[in-house]
């Protein structure tokens, strides 16, 4: 594991924190609507309704990495951060 860390704007650590609140409910949800045997398609829509909002976490994170950490390192003279990020979209774009 790495040492780096991100350093995020408090409103955006806030946004983050706010849509992950939600997807955790979203979560709860749907464990809920399986326990009680709510229709299988019902439950489909929930799921692809929370994915959609994952989804929405990540295009925030991978903005703020590009716009941050990446032009930092990149500024730095580390061109490593370049094959990380062609690694983190490729597992993106497995989903």
């Amino acid at each position: 594991m790495s040492c780096r860390k991100s350093h995020h704007p408090e409103h955006v650590k806030k946004d983050l924190t706010n849509r992950l609140n939600r997807i955790e409910g979203q979560i709860r949800g749907i464990k809920g609507m399986v326990d009680k045997d709510v229709y299988c398609d019902d439950i489909i829509t929930q799921l692809s309704a929370t994915q959609s909002a994952l989804n929405s976490v990540a295009k925030v994170l991978l903005q703020g990495h590009l716009k941050g950490c990446v032009v930092e390192r990149l500024a730095e003279g580390d061109n490593e951060v370049l094959d990380e990020l062609l690694v983190t979209f490729q597992k993106l774009m497995r989903k």
